[in-house]
């Protein structure tokens, strides 16, 4: 199909709409089309109009960014498989003896452990624990709970590797791991603290009771021998993220190490990989593209000046409430192609990788691994959105605040 020149742009400002609508809506009404069907067909109509070119469609995904993340969901599998992050999850909450040091625990483990191997492995390991700890000990779940899935975002804020949408803008935005790292991290350690804070006191009552907590041990199957070999080659991968080594080769390089074995059925292994993400990814590169293509052109530096995206605190608020309509990684993806066309794209790309991610705790719809938790504790701790909101409107005002103040500074 060829439509005619002038119409072009309509077409692909339908099709961008569309795809985008019911990334914001789950699905569409009426059909079985989820987010990842949207972005194929999405994808399909872009090519079918000839608004893209197949060559210029397959040009158009950045595949650093995908090989980063299958590689980093190879190593995390690996990690969860081993039994590591729920021995090091029980072992923290277990030595925690009083209210607030198990939400401190809950908190530390959570943010750390996303910075390095993404924010929803942390959800889905931690949220049966904490449900379990808060049962057994006759507390209310649903702090720990927030703790939990806020951590999981503040903390992934710190590195490229904390998640989706800072892996693609690492990849996009060529910016080191050290780099990135260095700008983020503080704003991730000022994220966790003020995490433990705004639940502690919204509360107060949970934590007034300052009884001592006696955790009884969590029986923990582990797999030493793989948790050893996948423990040793993620050491590896991050010390070489550490210094400069491409990240995306690095971990298609240690997911491929962690596949030879003789002890894990691969389909365990493949199981735990989000391969619909991946192609979720795969299609928004190209609706956004043949979007970019038809409609930008050559306006886009008027484009990013008319929207005053080159002031940090204005990119910060828009991407953090597009992130919120549409989800963090297709909200990145919609300014991808102004940013090039900003006075500063490094600490333009930063502001979007800081606000984009801290964004995702202002509710429960701001983040996949939100999500997560909430689903995976609907039948024992439902979490209703005004309990989640009334928590994650004051955090996220704090800490994208500061991320905007540091960089700025």
């Amino acid at each position: 199909m060829n439509p005619p020149l002038q119409l072009s742009p309509v077409i692909a400002a339908i099709v961008f709409a569309a795809t985008y609508l019911v990334l914001a809506i789950g699905r569409l009404p009426g059909f079985r089309i989820d987010r990842t069907g949207a972005a194929i067909i999405g994808a399909g109509a872009m090519i079918g109009f000839n608004i893209l070119t197949f060559d210029e469609a397959v040009k158009a995904v950045d595949f650093s960014t995908i090989g980063l993340l299958f590689g980093m969901m190879i190593v995390v599998a690996n990690l969860r498989l081993s039994g590591f992050f729920r021995l090091v999850s029980s072992w923290a909450v277990r030595h925690a003896h009083a209210p607030l040091a198990l939400l401190g625990s809950v908190v530390l483990v959570s943010g750390i452990f996303s910075a390095f191997f993404v924010n929803d492995t942390m959800c889905i390991v931690l949220t049966p624990l904490v449900l379990a700890v808060a049962g057994a000990l006759g507390r209310n779940p649903v702090p720990y709970l927030l703790g939990v899935a806020m951590a999981s975002n503040a903390g992934s804020a710190a590195t490229i590797t904390g998640n989706p949408q800072n892996m693609m803008i690492g990849s996009l935005s060529r910016i080191p791991y050290v780099e990135f790292a260095a700008a983020l991290a503080p704003v991730a350690a000022f994220g966790l603290a003020a995490t433990f804070a705004v639940i502690a006191v919204a509360f107060r009552a949970e934590f007034r009771r300052g009884a001592k907590v006696e955790v009884a041990p969590v029986r923990v199957r582990i797999n030493r021998i793989l948790m050893v070999k996948a423990l040793a080659v993620s050491a590896g991968m991050i010390a070489l993220f550490f210094s400069g080594w491409p990240v995306a080769k690095v971990a298609l390089v240690a997911g491929a190490l962690l596949l030879i074995t003789r002890r894990v059925k691969p389909e365990k292994v493949y199981h735990e990989i989000d391969f619909g993400l991946l192609v979720m990814f795969a299609g928004l590169f190209i609706v956004v593209a043949g979007l970019e293509k038809s409609l930008y052109d050559r306006n886009l530096l008027g484009m990013a000046r008319t929207l005053g995206l080159d002031r940090t605190g204005i990119l910060a608020t828009a991407s953090g409430l597009l992130s919120n309509v549409v989800s963090n990684v297709p909200a990145v993806l919609v300014f991808r192609p102004l940013l090039g066309y900003l006075p500063d794209p490094h600490i333009a790309w930063l502001t979007l990788a800081m606000s984009s991610t801290l964004a995702g705790n202002l509710t429960i719809l701001g983040s996949v691994a939100n999500l997560i938790v909430v689903e995976r504790a609907k039948h024992e701790a439902p979490l209703s959105f005004w309990q989640y909101f009334r928590v994650g409107a004051p955090l996220t005002v704090i800490t994208v605040a500061f991320g905007v103040f540091w960089l700025s500074l």
